[in-house]
């Protein structure tokens, strides 16, 4: 028989025994976007107001096409967890489930749409 307290069980891994894994996903995100955005605006905005071939010449480049594909592919898997931790909060049930299935499916749809879209612009 073990005599923990509920403190000492939960302590580190929160009350769902995921709390910290989730916590350390979202600092992660959070620290690379903050180095991924001001890049990508910077990146984006050199490429507007071009013609249609200046903007494939510029996305063609292996810097702009990069930052473009790790700021959608950080921004989405952020939004995500943060979509998927207030749909945990709110609902529950079996609308959770179906909630949680299509915030997942629309944010792996945006990213392969996205990448799609990027691959199609640089190559």
């Amino acid at each position: 028989m073990h005599y923990l307290t509920d403190r000492k069980r939960a302590q580190g891994n929160g009350a769902g025994r995921q709390g910290t894994h989730h916590h350390w996903q979202m600092m992660v995100s959070s620290t690379a976007l903050v180095f991924l955005v001001p890049l990508f605006v910077f990146t984006f905005a050199n490429g507007l107001g071009g013609t249609y071939e200046e903007v494939l010449a510029y996305y063609s480049r292996p810097f702009p096409a990069i930052i473009t594909a790790l700021t959608l592919v950080f921004g989405t898997i952020h939004l995500m967890r943060e979509a998927q931790a207030a749909v945990e909060d709110y609902v529950h049930g079996v609308a959770e489930k179906l909630t949680l299935m299509a915030v997942t499916g629309f944010a792996y749809t945006v990213i392969a749409v996205g990448l799609f879209a990027l691959v199609k612009l640089a190559l």
